[in-house]
């Protein structure tokens, strides 16, 4: 009979990456999740408006036809280590059903360890089992980490400029 036991034991697995989890985040998530959007939007030079950004939060995580929410878990402790945001719309450039990558976050502890990419790899999976043709997101360009992602996923840049209108005071 063999020993699983005795190969561990002679086995230095000390370098082997660990796969993070990542799960389809739920309204049972939103304390985990808030903390990592408050982090990104510090990151990113957003203002952190709870009083907004948290009613939006729950919106989206309570329809699932708004888009979705992934969370990273490190697999050995269970902490949220990061999560990325889609939301859906339709476009007849893109023959129907587009998405938009609104936010994409690795808490800093767990950057450099493949996190960003392990989310991108779920979301794009998730995105094309549901039918999703193309995918948008914004990067800032002084942000070379995660333009080097994005690009060794093949996204690439439009020649047109995204331009944003406020159409609502609670923005």
């Amino acid at each position: 009979m063999h020993d699983d036991r005795e190969d561990h034991d002679h086995h230095d697995d000390t370098n082997i990456p660990r796969l993070f989890e990542v799960t389809l985040g739920g309204a049972d998530n939103e304390s985990e999740i808030v903390p990592l959007m408050v982090a990104f939007n510090e990151d990113e030079g957003i203002t952190w408006k709870p009083e907004t950004m948290i009613p939006a939060l729950r919106q989206l995580l309570n329809e699932p036809a708004t888009g979705l929410v992934l969370l990273a878990r490190d697999p050995l402790s269970g902490a949220a280590a990061g999560y990325g945001i889609v939301t859906f719309g339709f476009d007849i450039e893109f023959s129907g059903r587009d998405a938009f990558l609104t936010e994409l976050f690795v808490e800093s502890s767990y950057r450099g360890r493949g996190v960003g990419r392990h989310l991108m790899d779920a979301l794009l999976s998730t995105l094309q089992a549901r039918g999703i043709n193309a995918v948008h997101l914004m990067v800032r360009p002084e942000n070379a980490p995660a333009r080097a992602l994005y690009e060794s996923l093949d996204f690439r840049a439009v020649p047109r400029q995204l331009m944003t209108k406020r159409l609502s005071p609670v923005w």
